[in-house]
């Protein structure tokens, strides 16, 4: 595939992609932070406000937060707001679009011809036998791996040339665009408070989730965690990590 300058994709700066904002995902894909309001203590304010009271000092400050966190207390933490841009396969976005709690606007294929790239993973996984939605490693020989790599390559690569064919005949874009797999890359911006942004990450992250949006999820979190440490760190271990969700503390 050429690296040249291609009008329909949307570039990103070469400075961006060694700022703490932006995370490679995938073979092709990113995770970018656009823009961000709030903070942790954007969260204490809104708790707080109830009492006309602000910051009590750090201490105090993330023992409240831990408190939210811990009794499910939501609410203050929708005071803080991220903007994302992702770059990810159709079929991760597909699954990410089933989270209604963010507002979403993607790249329409409709108006934009579609760039030849397309996902092909490094390993190759087996349907696991007891779990209809789940996948397990493990299953393939090295020439296995290579093998379906080059058969996936080959049907996209067949795929892209009927595209660019039914292009070339006069056909729209948005009916020449049918014969593309979801393993195409889509670009898309979302916007998540923080409360959504948990969610998303909690439901993610899981075991069950599939492996290629799971890194994503994983991507958002390491974003997260940079703006919103204290907050991050309840949501680690009173939600991703439950057992300590009995730990004490005062708010």
């Amino acid at each position: 595939m050429s690296e040249a300058k291609d009008p329909r994709r949307i570039e990103i700066d070469p400075s961006d992609a060694a700022k703490e904002n932006f995370i490679p995902v995938l073979d092709r894909g990113f995770v970018r932070l656009v823009d961000f309001m709030g903070g942790d203590m954007a969260v204490v304010e809104a708790a707080r406000v109830s009492f006309g009271q602000g910051s009590k000092g750090e201490e105090r400050d993330r023992r409240l937060i831990d408190y939210l966190m811990r009794h499910e207390h939501g609410t203050p933490f929708e005071m803080a707001v991220f903007k994302f841009h992702v770059k990810a396969p159709i079929f991760v976005a597909r699954q990410w679009f089933r989270h209604r709690m963010g507002s979403y606007n993607e790249i329409s294929y409709r108006y934009v011809e579609v760039a030849d790239e397309f996902y092909v993973p490094d390993r190759l996984r087996a349907q696991d036998a007891k779990n209809k939605q789940a996948s397990v490693v493990g299953a393939f020989t090295e020439e296995d791996h290579a093998r379906g790599r080059a058969l996936i390559e080959e049907a996209y690569r067949a795929c892209y040339a009927r595209y660019q064919e039914l292009l070339a005949m006069g056909v729209a874009r948005e009916l020449a665009r049918i014969v593309l797999p979801v393993g195409m890359y889509t670009q898309f911006y979302v916007t998540y408070n923080a409360r959504s942004l948990m969610n998303f990450i909690r439901l993610r992250t899981g075991e069950g989730a599939q492996h290629e949006i799971r890194l994503y999820a994983e991507a958002l979190s390491r974003l997260f965690e940079r703006k919103m440490p204290w907050t991050y760190d309840a949501f680690r271990r009173f939600v991703l990590q439950p057992e300590e969700k009995g730990l004490a503390g005062a708010a």
